[in-house]
């Protein structure tokens, strides 16, 4: 088995597939990627059990196929020190022995038998479900939701991304229970109802993969696994098993006290005040009255307050409620208007956070923060 590979061009393939290699392998088989050469297409493979990742490029020079599995570690800490230019890898598949050449030198390593590495699990052909969506429609599904999930060890359910999908539309779940984000495309539909939740680590990797990628996905399911089939890149993983809680419930529809306020004021103005909050529950006080809001903080053990003041319109009686800061920041920086609606109906229910200018008609955003009791 011989190739010649661009040493940037492996490199970034490698980098991006490399991402799913966990610290802490419980087969050493792991801690390799897999090079499977068949034609003149080099297919590169990395695992950890749960996600596979698989990315392939076109060579040009190559002499007889085969399978290898080589040091994910070496290999990247090599390339990363070389300038662009052809490397020779010509593997022994009888010894595993490897050497590398480049312009000025040679690089031995000793690689691991492919067909040891983990077998791809199939999807099950009378339990496939399958739809097709823009890349750029799933990047902005994964971003707005992938940071409002949960790392919950008693309710796994909680820590992915839940894929509602019908006729209509695509809808993006997220919640760890304290804030919620609902994320609905009308412009992308799947052709039955269905549903599926994408764990955390693998919904992370399709999102930075998703910002160089353009076109059409191609996914397809069962109640176990999904298939991610991208341009130049397959992402397999293991879903999470179980019913996702029935989200539209806990989303309040009559909320009387409507806000609207300048997102980046807003903002800025949670992250100055917040530091003088108290660690332990970061609480942070809204008081609305006429066309002002009084963010205020304070931490008494340390005798330390602050307080702002922001005008803002507002429609609905008086009303103070409290909020845990660092939840609230979060929400305002994955929110994209200019300016935000926050509806409320009382100090004790779920608060909502809409973004006022809606850019795209065929998008629907909508987080949620649950309140904190205020001790008076």
């Amino acid at each position: 088995m011989k190739f010649v590979v661009s040493s940037i061009e492996l490199l970034n393939h490698l980098q991006a597939v490399s991402r799913v290699i966990s610290a802490k392998n419980t087969l050493p088989i792991l801690d390799n990627i897999l090079f499977n050469l068949e034609g003149k297409k080099l297919e590169l493979t990395a695992s950890d059990l749960e996600s596979t990742f698989i990315t392939s490029m076109e060579l040009d020079n190559v002499s007889d196929g085969g399978n290898i599995a080589l040091p994910a570690r070496i290999l990247l800490d090599t390339l990363k020190e070389f300038p662009d230019q052809p490397l020779t890898f010509d593997v022994n598949t009888d010894t595993l022995a490897v050497v590398i050449s480049s312009e000025n030198g040679k690089f031995s390593i000793v690689g691991q038998n492919g067909g040891d590495f983990p077998q791809i699990p199939q999807i099950k052909e009378g339990e496939k479900s399958n739809f097709e969506i823009e890349a750029d429609v799933l990047l902005k599904g994964l971003s707005n939701t992938l940071f409002a999930t949960a790392d919950d060890e008693l309710r796994p359910v909680m820590n992915g991304v839940f894929f509602e999908l019908s006729p209509d539309d695509i809808t993006f779940v997220a919640s760890d229970a304290h804030k919620l984000v609902r994320y609905k495309r009308t412009d992308a539909k799947s052709s039955q109802n269905a549903s599926f939740i994408l764990p955390k680590k693998p919904a992370s990797l399709l999102k930075n993969i998703l910002t160089r990628e353009q076109g059409t996905i191609s996914i397809e399911f069962d109640n176990k696994n999904a298939h991610f089939v991208l341009p130049h890149f397959k992402l397999i993983c293991r879903l999470v098993e179980g019913n996702y809680p029935s989200y539209n419930s806990v989303i309040p529809t009559d909320n009387p006290n409507k806000l609207i306020i300048d997102r980046l004021q807003f903002f800025n103005t949670l992250k100055r005040v917040s530091v003088f909050s108290n660690q332990a529950s970061n609480l942070i006080k809204l008081q609305l009255s006429g066309n002002q809001v009084t963010v205020s903080a304070q931490d008494i053990d340390f005798s330390i307050s602050a307080y702002e003041r922001l005008t803002c319109q507002y429609e609905g009686d008086d009303l103070e409620i409290g909020f845990k800061s660092v939840f609230l920041i979060e929400i305002l920086q994955n929110l994209q208007s200019t300016d935000v609606v926050v509806e409320l109906s009382d100090p004790s229910r779920a608060g909502l956070l809409l973004p006022l200018d809606d850019n795209n008609e065929n998008e629907d955003i909508l987080m949620l923060l649950m309140p904190m009791m205020i001790n008076n």
